[in-house]
């Protein structure tokens, strides 16, 4: 289970059809979920007098898991640092160590022969483990052996199969693309390793954008309770059908405050059924770092309409660098789908076959175009781990500034966005790290109450344009200033190189 509160995340360790049946029932064996069964129970939409014979039929499919793992830590407390190599073994310090790990989670059965859907997370202690021993619990206190069939880190989706002398209970994926907003649902688990818990609630919102810019930020989000121990759980509607995989909250406390994240069937069923089969699970990919358009990104540039998302930074020799789509862009639609909170230009892309050329529409320098892209292969999570693309580095440089610089410009920059700044020279470009030949000017200061300082802007930072022109003068960002206010614009858009991490764009309000 995924805990989120502000941009922290901490995992919780304890098309095709979507109305389908994966795996072969033994025998005369029928879903415990099947639609005639369930019809008797709940004989109008809504919630029924009582959840007692839904829950009855439903909860013998969902299971507990419990895995035994081995996780390697460095044993060398200076890895990692300068010191590391002294002290034998670098980052692993003499090969590093290994501890024992226990996770425990929820799954359920998803057809009689024994295949089991759960989180990745549950299975792989979020990445970092390597998997020893899988325990399945059944509500009968039966356990099984369990053997990892599948998983898929980026849609945090796992199979798992186990074998028994007689057909299991199980239930089917709903089609989610029904679910509506004030619909009721229960949840099943095992939070806190308490098993078999049951709650209810209603769907909070549906294809919820938690701002993680993963292919798969889009939840269905729910107000019954989820805790530590639900991740893989089932979500029902009041139908019986599985509706959502539980997988997330949002939390200040670390428990339950009544938002709950369920990863919708629609996504989950069409992976879950290519895992059991060994399918290869290919996404496109184009080999851009995004960000949504905010408030104050659309009052920069002037948009009319706050939609589609800016492009951070471009992967040299990726489709998008050969299609010609440059940092500062703000692509609208991707294959004629228009790009929203709910179909974000991840998700379009990683659901577009690998090899096809699409049409991205954007908006540069105030300009409609329409490119043509050709979309590439996902590489694997590690793979893009070892480009580090768009990864944050450090700070720590040291100042390069010293005292007594001559002050440029007529004071806009200071009363217009709150900081000060002075050209970046070949000698201040060498002690902040920047590549050579970068051009812009450095931040020697900032008003922490201004919106520039809110936005994390700090001394050291290069602005190296604004409002996609070049900014190697302080003359020439104060022309941009001067410019944006003329147009009644209610903010900039500088584009930012920090020491150690790629350039990104920060809209700063003026004041």
């Amino acid at each position: 289970m995924r805990y989120a509160y502000s941009v922290t995340s901490a995992l919780l360790l304890g098309g095709a059809a979507l109305t389908m049946t994966i795996g072969l029932p033994a025998g005369a064996q029928v879903a415990q979920n099947d639609a005639q069964q369930l019809s008797q129970m709940v004989p109008r939409p809504g919630a029924p007098g009582s959840f007692a014979d839904l829950t009855q039929q439903l909860q013998p499919s969902v299971v507990n898991i419990a895995t035994r793992q081995k996780v390697k830590v460095a044993a060398n407390p200076f890895a990692g640092t300068p010191f590391g190599d002294l002290f034998g073994g670098g980052e692993g310090g003499g090969g590093g160590q290994t501890r024992e790990a226990q996770s425990l989670g929820s799954g359920f059965m998803v057809s009689a022969d024994g295949y089991i859907v759960t989180n990745n997370h549950v299975i792989t202690a979020d990445g970092r483990g390597q998997v020893e021993s899988i325990t399945v619990t059944m509500p009968d206190g039966s356990e099984y052996p369990a053997k990892l069939v599948g998983k898929d880190a980026q849609s945090d989706l796992a199979v798992l199969k186990i074998s028994g002398p007689k057909p299991f209970p199980y239930v089917k994926f709903g089609d989610s693309r029904n679910a509506r907003v004030g619909d009721w649902v229960i949840a099943i688990g095992n939070p806190f390793g308490l098993g078999g818990t049951v709650t209810a609630g209603i769907i909070s919102a549906v294809y919820r954008n938690t701002g993680s810019g993963s292919a798969y930020d889009r939840y269905l989000q729910t107000d019954a309770s989820i805790n530590r121990g639900n991740s893989g759980g089932p979500m029902f509607d009041m139908k019986g059908q599985v509706i959502g995989i539980n997988n997330a909250i949002f939390s200040p406390t670390g428990g339950s405050v009544g938002i709950g994240f369920s990863i919708p069937a629609e996504t989950a069923a069409p992976i879950v059924e290519k895992l059991i089969k060994g399918v290869a699970i290919e996404r496109g990919y184009l080999g851009v770092s995004i960000a949504p358009v905010t408030e104050d990104v659309a009052d920069s540039l002037g948009l009319p309409h706050k939609r589609g998302e800016l492009v951070q930074s471009v992967q040299p020799g990726g489709g998008a660098a050969t299609a010609n789509i440059q940092p500062g862009d703000v692509v609208l639609k991707v294959g004629g789908a228009d790009v929203t909170p709910d179909k974000t230009l991840s998700f379009l892309v990683a659901n577009t076959a690998p090899g096809a050329r699409i049409p991205i529409e954007l908006m540069r320098d105030g300009k409609r175009m329409t490119l043509t892209a050709t979309v590439g292969k996902r590489p694997s999570e590690e793979e893009l781990a070892q480009q580090n693309f768009a990864q944050p580095g450090a700070d720590g440089q040291t100042d390069p500034f010293g005292t007594g610089k001559q002050k440029e410009g007529g004071g806009i920059i200071e009363k217009a966005i709150g900081l000060a700044a002075v050209p970046l020279t070949p000698q201040i470009a060498t002690q902040l790290g920047a590549p050579a030949g970068t051009q812009g000017v450095v931040i020697t200061a900032v008003d922490e109450s201004s919106d520039a300082g809110a936005k994390g802007l700090q001394r050291g930072d290069i602005i190296l344009s604004a409002n996609n022109r070049p900014t190697a003068t302080v003359t020439a960002l104060e022309a941009v200033v001067n410019e944006a206010r003329s147009a009644n614009r209610q903010a900039v858009l500088l584009r930012v190189q920090r020491r150690g991490q790629p350039p990104a764009f920060v809209p700063t309000r003026l004041r």
